[in-house]
């Protein structure tokens, strides 16, 4: 079984797909005139702007729902993963592709937004919609859809709770079959609750988490600060092969560092369209502008916070393409959340390997709560044709299944399921989005002229040039035959009694 699952692996994760995933998100940049810096203060504004309805969710709880996918084991277990193997440089590798991958997010959620759809009372998009809206190619959305129902279903979610499992039992010593029953019991009273009761759980504890593991990640720090310098020093050196120590890694550096940057910024993936379209907002790229923050939250803020708390407390292995040891910081520890428990448990002893294992549980436990999501989006998609109201109820149990399931396999095959899933999901939606990104582009333009009008920008796909953004078309339409009542005495437009 591990031999054939890492067969899969290497092809899936090929250099292509490294190579792929960079350049994308440099094109995207150039095409966008690196939205993601000339928009980052709109993206913070936008990110608080803005209200849910019946329908969809307010901008902040999407983006909370895409956090708490993007915010997982990656930014901690992931983080040291790519120290192991790709030395201190990797972490070089995962800033360029959260910088680059800002654009691609861009573009993905603001697609998403563009070709949604209202389900059963819904907001519901993704790359399988705007695939077979945009591209015309139902096979190829459903391709997108069976493999996402898998990889969110059933691959994925295994990484998670097996690095829950493993920090609960480092620092408590709980079996991890009690782990996993727990999970399963926590995980059905949200999942059976509906999308409303997910928004909700996300907005209350994605910030939560995230600001509280910064939090500690700049009390270690603080605490040596003397070392800062040499350790971004260090960084930057091993990621081009001037560190004489990690030169026989350098192009793993680049490998892991973007391996694990998409899985865990989940950028170019094709993860975080599915809850950008659950959002109201009377733009696609607003939406599209605040997912490309979220990127910037989960790389640059708390996966950063994982790798200096690692490096500055040499709590950490690496080993090279043969497996030598290169550095050994922590003998005998496979790498995972135990690097980081470690690290913070050095500086604040008694704390630190609890506080690790309580965050983890937190961020990857969310992750499960965001993939479940994402599968259900994905059957919703295929129900609209087979209509098997089971369906979901089937998924249900799977990703219950799957979650216990991957708290009793060992990491090193939960890890290798995972890229595989994302690996999938990534070449699928990278090319449909290469294809599919003049809507996404026409709408940045349409966006950015009606600010410089003073205008709070209200989108029409029509004059843009935009087919088959039928809900758009719909909302355009009830807004021009809306009747303008007209104030005699002034000549302006008075509010709609209605």
């Amino acid at each position: 079984m591990n031999d054939i699952v890492d067969a899969v692996n290497a092809i899936v994760w090929s250099p292509a797909l490294v190579y792929l995933c960079l350049g994308v998100g440099l094109y995207f940049s150039i095409r966008t005139r690196f939205a993601q810096v000339r928009h980052f203060f709109e993206m913070i504004r936008l990110m608080l702007d803005g209200k849910s309805s019946a329908q969809g969710v307010s901008p902040f709880q999407a983006l909370a729902m895409s956090l708490s996918g993007r915010v997982g084991t990656g930014n901690i277990a992931g983080v040291a993963t790519a120290i192991t193997f790709g030395g201190p440089g990797a972490v070089f590798w995962m800033w360029v592709m959260a910088f680059l991958g800002a654009s691609t997010a861009y573009i993905e959620s603001t697609l998403a937004q563009i070709y949604k759809e209202s389900v059963d009372g819904q907001y519901r998009g993704g790359p399988a919609y705007y695939i077979e809206k945009g591209l015309g190619t139902r096979w190829y959305a459903w391709i997108f859809a069976v493999a996402t129902i898998v990889a969110c279903g059933l691959l994925m979610p295994g990484v998670q709770s097996n690095s829950i499992a493993a920090g609960m039992n480092n620092s408590f010593g709980i079996d991890p079959a009690v782990t996993g029953a727990v999970l399963v019991i926590l995980l059905g009273l949200i999942i059976f609750g509906g999308v409303k009761r997910i928004a909700k759980f996300a907005e209350i504890v994605v910030p939560f988490m995230a600001l509280g593991y910064i939090l500690v990640a700049c009390v270690i720090v603080a605490l040596n600060i003397d070392q800062l310098p040499g350790v971004i020093s260090l960084i930057f050196r091993s990621a081009f092969g001037f560190e004489p120590a990690f030169g026989a890694v350098i192009g793993m550096a680049i490998q892991w560092g973007v391996k694990r940057g998409v899985y865990s910024n989940e950028a170019g993936q094709g993860t975080g369209p599915h809850p950008s379209a659950a959002a109201e907002v009377s733009h696609p790229a607003k939406q599209g502008l605040v997912q490309a923050f979220s990127v910037y939250v989960d790389t640059l803020f708390v996966c950063s916070a994982t790798a200096f708390m690692v490096l500055i407390t040499g709590a950490y292995n690496v080993v090279g393409t043969a497996g030598e040891k290169l550095h050994t910081g922590i003998a005998g520890m496979e790498a995972g959340p135990g690097y980081t428990q470690q690290a913070v448990e050095s500086v604040l002893p008694g704390f630190g390997a609890a506080f690790v294992a309580i965050a983890l549980f937190f961020f990857a436990f969310t992750t499960i709560v965001a993939y479940y999501y994402i599968a259900e989006t994905n059957v919703a998609y295929i129900n609209r044709k087979l209509h098997r109201p089971w369906a979901v109820f089937l998924l249900k149990i799977a990703i219950l299944a799957a979650t216990l399931y991957g708290c009793v396999k060992t990491a090193t095959v939960a890890w290798a399921l995972g890229d595989i899933g994302v690996g999938l999901m990534a070449w699928l939606n990278i090319v449909a989005i290469l294809i599919l990104q003049k809507p996404a582009l026409k709408a940045l333009r349409d966006y950015e002229a009606q600010k410089r009008a003073g205008r709070d920008p209200q989108f029409s796909p029509l004059p843009l040039d935009i087919p088959n953004a039928v809900f758009w078309e719909k909302r355009a339409a009830e807004t021009r035959d809306k009747p303008q009542f007209i104030e005699p005495q002034l000549g302006l437009p008075a509010r709609d009694p209605q």
